[in-house]
């Protein structure tokens, strides 16, 4: 995929007020730690995660959405006439129908020729969206669109300790497949794409490219109640290492399909911004692809895993904090459960 008139024109985030520490959660299943023998501090030693952020309870996902649309529709200027799209992308969604796109739409002001939609796939929802606004805009059916979704972790990663809590006979291996789950957050995020006549900033989206390993679907996999707990909250089973290690070599199949794409070596670019998972997965993603760390803006020690808003919240965040300048080549890598990964590359 080739674009030559999208511009990524504004980023946003809003990050949860309640903070969770690692420490916290370990506290919560100190019972569960001594009967297992489970050493204390595992949690934040085996992720790099020391805290996680909560919304208050009673919070909708489209709530938030719309704050943070109206956010990035404030700071990049553009008219919300010239909108033509909103998808809402994250997991989390405020039901089953009507989309939560539509809600936040009707927050924002947006025009009713819009096209109003959800697009859900688990951590690449969000890109995915990018894909798809991107492509209309390429195609010239639309001047401007937004993607924006909100993810909130509290349910599974109280449900999940509670789950721990009462299971009667709990097993060192059923920790093991529950444990990706406590390294979940909440958060935010939304992207403005605009066509390049509109654009005030000229920061462009050069293209990208999809790649799929659907032999690993099952490897993580959740839904509400999917472990038959009864109380409507939603639980996860991942298989964390063999994730680990087909996740970094899709990356790695869709990172050489991906420079080829947009005419990049690999010393023209100068910042990367990643889905954020864990240090071991930072680590073992960077080296596959042979990027220096200090290329990456890490923020999953005080986020965790935000899924599909992981990356956008990180970009945003690393804007904010000046770590990608005007003039920088940044690859966005992002990759999900599926197994799909998408990479963009945007010229700052």
């Amino acid at each position: 995929m080739r674009y030559s008139h999208v511009c990524v024109e504004a980023l946003s985030c809003i990050l949860p007020p309640d903070v969770v520490s690692s420490a916290e959660i370990e506290q919560r299943l100190a019972s569960v730690y001594e009967r297992l023998g489970l050493p204390a501090g595992r949690l934040e030693l085996m992720t790099g995660i020391r805290e996680r952020r909560f919304w208050p309870r009673g919070i909708l996902p489209g709530q938030i959405s719309a704050q943070t649309a109206n956010a990035v529709i404030d700071k990049s200027g553009i008219d919300r006439g010239d909108i033509g799209a909103l998808i809402h992308g994250s997991v989390c969604r405020d039901q089953l129908e009507p989309a939560t796109a539509a809600g936040v739409h009707h927050a924002a002001g947006l025009p009713p020729q819009s096209l109003v939609c959800d697009l859900s796939n688990a951590c690449l929802g969000l890109l995915n969206g990018v894909l798809a606004v991107a492509n209309m805009i390429e195609l010239g059916q639309i001047r401007a669109g937004v993607v924006v979704g909100t993810e909130m972790g509290r349910d599974l990663v109280e449900g999940t300790i509670d789950s721990l809590l009462t299971s009667r006979d709990l097993t060192r291996q059923q920790v093991k497949l529950a444990f990706a789950s406590l390294t979940i957050g909440s958060g935010s995020a939304a992207i403005l794409l605009c066509d390049r006549k509109l654009s005030r900033t000229g920061r462009r989206l050069l293209g990208g490219v999809l790649r799929a390993d659907t032999s690993a679907h099952q490897l993580c996999a959740g839904g509400v109640d999917s472990e038959g707990a009864g109380d409507g909250r939603p639980r996860m089973q991942t298989d964390s290492e063999a994730l680990l290690h087909a996740g970094v070599r899709l990356a790695g199949e869709t990172w050489t399909a991906f420079l080829d794409s947009v005419g990049w070596g690999l010393e023209s670019i100068t910042k990367v911004v990643t889905h954020q998972v864990g240090k071991v997965h930072r680590r073992m993603l960077l080296e596959r692809l042979g990027l220096n760390p200090e290329l990456d803006f890490p923020t999953v020690e005080f986020l965790g895993n935000t899924g599909a808003v992981a990356l956008p919240m990180t970009a945003a965040l690393g804007e904010e904090a000046g770590h990608v300048q005007p003039g920088d080549r940044v690859a966005w890598l992002g990759i999900g459960s599926g197994l799909n990964s998408v990479m963009l590359g945007t010229e700052w």
